[in-house]
């Protein structure tokens, strides 16, 4: 199964070709460019025909929103336009599966995605026995969410982080807020690593169990709410 991921959570995000459980190719995308300039373009790079594909993936969030959807409006398109189908993946899912790929059963592992204005997107999961890039190698603790570093240490405060490993750039970004927070003054961090090659294996899982989607079915998992609509409420409660 060839699959080709997209990742456009981040600035840079990344893509990927993906054969059966064997990424092909990796790359990260150019941070000094929007991600309309360059899409489909840094796909077509991997140099993989459209008509090759046999899924197309893409990162579902949590993320910028602009980036979401052109991210799954590209597949989505490309989907279509081919007569294939789509699998949307989490993307703070897809950092805990590289972050736990070689864990033991039982780590826990939190995903931290920078969200800006001071706050955290995030996840906790519990590494199984189960083989890596499969849903069932993680156990979800506790639900994506958008809070403060803070706010979201208090709300995982049941759970024992000494020696959690966290993933992501707001892992990096608040890391001192993790050891102050989690008890552990040596806080195991994941190193930076691209998501659009595990997406494109958590992918072939997916569709290989006939869990892909018709293009339509493709939505972003935002978490936080657009700003437009706190406006709007905001304006009626004047």
């Amino acid at each position: 199964m060839r699959v080709l991921a997209l990742d456009t959570t981040t600035r840079a995000g990344g893509v990927a070709l993906v054969e059966d459980d064997r990424v092909v190719d990796e790359r990260a995308g150019d941070a000094s460019r929007t991600h309309g300039e360059r899409l489909p373009a840094e796909l077509a790079q991997l140099g993989a025909p459209w008509r090759t594909i046999d899924v197309f993936a893409v990162a579902s969030g949590p993320g910028s929103f602009t980036g979401l959807r052109i991210g799954i409006a590209t597949m989505q398109g490309l989907a279509l336009v081919n007569g294939r189908r789509v699998v949307g993946v989490s993307a703070l899912e897809a950092l805990a599966q590289l972050a736990g790929a070689d864990a033991a059963p039982g780590t826990l592992v939190a995903s931290w995605m920078d969200a800006q204005r001071g706050e955290v997107f995030s996840a906790l999961y519990q590494v199984t026995a189960a083989p890596p890039f499969t849903p069932e190698r993680l156990l979800e603790l506790e639900a994506p969410a958008v809070a403060s570093p803070a706010v979201t240490l208090a709300a995982w405060s049941t759970h024992d982080l000494s020696s959690a490993i966290f993933a992501g750039d707001g892992a990096v970004r608040y890391t001192a807020a993790i050891e102050s927070g989690s008890g552990s003054r040596m806080v195991r961090m994941a190193p930076p690593m691209l998501l659009a090659g595990a997406i494109g294996r958590m992918a072939a899982v997916s569709a290989s169990r006939g869990l892909a989607a018709s293009p339509a079915a493709i939505h972003p998992l935002y978490v936080r709410r657009p700003d437009v609509e706190l406006h709007r409420e905001q304006h009626r409660a004047r």
